[in-house]
């Protein structure tokens, strides 16, 4: 789609080049227009000089002497023609040598204005016609100047008129694409905050925009507030439903060793064991609340500055381990969301932190599309059982009992953004080894 600047700047030299054009046109018939009818008065004080000259003789008939005219008209092909009816008789300028003007005889009283075009030497003509009635004898006067002097000069008018036109027109579509640059400039600040916004380093727009942009920048600002507040409450359920449980389930610790069970100890097996998982889950629960309780929202995510931290976080979790966690990440910004690879590694690495007996490795690579690999030194599992890990639908944590809790997160995780999960045996520390790809 073509963008709004884009947009506004083809509509503005649309609308400015037809208003140009026009008054171009506009200005070019007015310049024709007023030369012409400067020739018309011309052409008219001439005539009315050529009917001065005509004078009636002693047998009353009307005469007309030439040397009257003026002298332009005695010039050869001079671009200044008469011709004069007299009854039947018809009398032609010098300057028209032995061509004809076939021009019409008007009546008495009526006048026209014509353009002839082929005038002696292939000239155009404006001609002037004038019919008299003088003595009672019918009188028409023809008067003609060449138009091409007149159009050479109007020609070149033109060509300066327009490319003062054109330089005007280039300057006025100057000022008024800077003009809509720089009403654009606060979009440019708007998304410029929002990429400020999706990194966390800020929680609102606050640049000045213009008033039709202002309500929906109050409106991002508004969906901004309420996304991270109920982020905010739905973390803090979380994690107080979680401390809520606790208790129970310690009292349900005490039950499995009363000794009553004594007499079912299958049953009270089954029932260690499901409280057990009780425990492990709100444990579990707890954690991702401590890892990403007091994080800003973010659309982008920093591997190597993201990774470390939480590294460092989960280093003190499991500080009885005394774990080396190990970041391969690169330093850059990556398109997704940061809460969605903290909570998908976050699952990762804490599961890996769970059975690791000294060292993890985390590991992204960003090329062809992220790849996200955690491994550990910990016992894995067999081939069986990492198989059915692997197969869609089924929760690990039920395959495999205290082993891989949360990567039901991480496959939902994943495969909202059309990636795979692959769980193998570490090829180097020898431990479980999941890795998650994601598509360009």
């Amino acid at each position: 789609m073509i963008s709004l600047r884009q947009r506004l700047n083809r509509g503005l030299i649309i609308i400015l080049s037809m208003v140009f054009i026009g008054h171009w046109l506009a200005a070019d018939w007015v310049i024709r227009s007023v030369a012409e009818k400067q020739m018309t008065t011309r052409l008219l004080h001439d005539s009315d000089s050529l009917l001065d000259t005509l004078q009636p003789n002693a047998e009353g008939q009307m005469t007309f002497d030439s040397s009257h005219a003026g002298t332009v008209y005695g010039q050869e092909f001079s671009g200044h023609y008469f011709v004069i009816q007299i009854d039947d008789a018809s009398y032609y300028s010098k300057s028209l040598q032995d061509f004809v003007l076939p021009f019409e005889r008007l009546p008495p009283g009526m006048s026209k204005q014509f353009h002839y075009p082929d005038g002696p030497q292939q000239q155009p003509l404006l001609v002037l016609g004038r019919g008299f009635e003088r003595f009672g004898h019918k009188i028409s006067i023809s008067v003609a100047e060449d138009l091409t002097d007149i159009g050479n000069d109007i020609g070149h008018i033109r060509l300066a008129y327009l490319a003062l036109t054109l330089i005007i027109l280039l300057i006025a579509i100057g000022l008024q694409s800077n003009d809509v640059r720089r009403a654009l400039k606060p979009l440019e600040a708007a998304r410029e905050e929002l990429t400020e916004i999706a990194v966390g380093h800020q929680q609102q727009i606050q640049t000045k925009v213009p008033v039709e942009i202002k309500p929906l920048v109050k409106e991002v600002n508004r969906l901004l507030i309420l996304v991270e507040r109920r982020l905010s409450q739905s973390r803090t359920a979380i994690g107080n439903l979680a401390h809520a449980l606790k208790t129970p389930l310690a009292m349900l610790f005490r039950l499995a060793e009363d000794p009553l069970f004594s007499q079912y100890p299958e049953l009270r097996q089954q029932f260690q064991q499901q409280t057990q998982a009780m425990h492990e889950r709100i444990d579990r629960e707890l954690k991702r609340a401590r890892i990403s309780g007091n994080m800003q929202t973010a659309s982008v995510f920093n591997p190597r500055q993201e990774l470390t931290a939480l590294a460092m976080l989960l280093h003190n979790i499991y500080a009885d381990k005394n774990l080396l966690i190990q970041v391969n990440a690169p330093d850059q910004l990556i398109n997704f969301d940061r809460e969605d690879m903290l909570e998908l590694i976050g699952n990762l690495l804490d599961n890996a932190c769970k059975w690791a007996t000294r060292h993890v490795v985390i590991s992204v690579e960003n090329h062809q599309g992220m790849i996200v690999r955690v491994e550990d030194d910990g016992p894995g599992c067999s081939e069986q059982d990492m198989r059915q890990l692997s197969q869609r639908g089924l929760r690990l944590d039920e395959a495999v009992q205290g082993h891989g809790l949360g990567l039901a997160i991480v496959r939902d995780i994943a495969e909202s953004y059309k990636g795979t999960l692959r769980i193998s045996r570490g090829s180097e520390l020898g431990g479980l080894a999941v890795t998650v790809q994601f598509p360009r």
